[in-house]
């Protein structure tokens, strides 16, 4: 199962769908779950979703603390800055908010990246932005106007995507969640 965490954005909704679309046995959960109740419902994967603001997240980043070691983990959009604050990155107002199509150039396509190309299409829809990625991770993907569109844990399967996958407007989006759930212990 894998298990959505809806942090109160437009796009949450898409995410779970999806997921359910390729397949994957998903869940749309409500961001005050606790770690403990989730841990209960044994996820194979989380998506941590976007939002509107920062400070209503819920236990977001006590899951990613509580299960970065033990499940593959995305953030996408506000998911993706919540990844980058947990361990220690910065996250700031964006110099640019980007609230259309983008160019989003790969420069590692790992396995979540992988088969989508040197450069891609997507949609991004955002106000701030990862400024300083954290301790341990490598940069997969950026675009002109945003430094880190795409980043990775270099130890652990926790990944961070600034654009938003799950939409039409990303056109390589369900390459990126196919891949994404090829991570999951259980194939999704």
């Amino acid at each position: 199962m894998i298990a959505v965490i809806a942090n109160r954005g437009q796009y949450n909704h898409r995410i779970y769908r999806t997921l359910k679309y390729l397949g994957a046995d998903a869940r749309l959960l409500k961001n005050d779950i606790t770690p403990e109740e989730l841990r209960a419902m044994e996820p194979d994967a989380i998506v941590i979703g976007g939002g509107p603001f920062l400070e209503e997240t819920g236990n977001s980043q006590a899951i990613i603390k509580a299960f970065y070691r033990e499940v593959p983990l995305l953030g996408i959009c506000l998911g993706h800055q919540l990844i980058a604050k947990a361990f220690g990155g910065e996250v700031k107002e964006a110099e640019i908010g980007e609230y259309a199509e983008s160019e989003i150039i790969v420069d590692d396509e790992d396995a979540l990246l992988q088969g989508t190309g040197p450069s891609f299409r997507a949609w991004v829809s955002h106000k701030d932005e990862v400024k300083r990625m954290p301790e341990g991770f490598i940069r997969l993907a950026h675009s002109e106007t945003c430094q880190v569109e795409a980043m990775r844990h270099r130890d652990h399967p926790v990944f961070g995507v600034q654009f938003h996958p799950e939409v039409e407007h990303t056109p390589k989006g369900p390459q990126i969640f196919r891949n994404f759930m090829g991570l999951c212990r259980d194939d999704g």
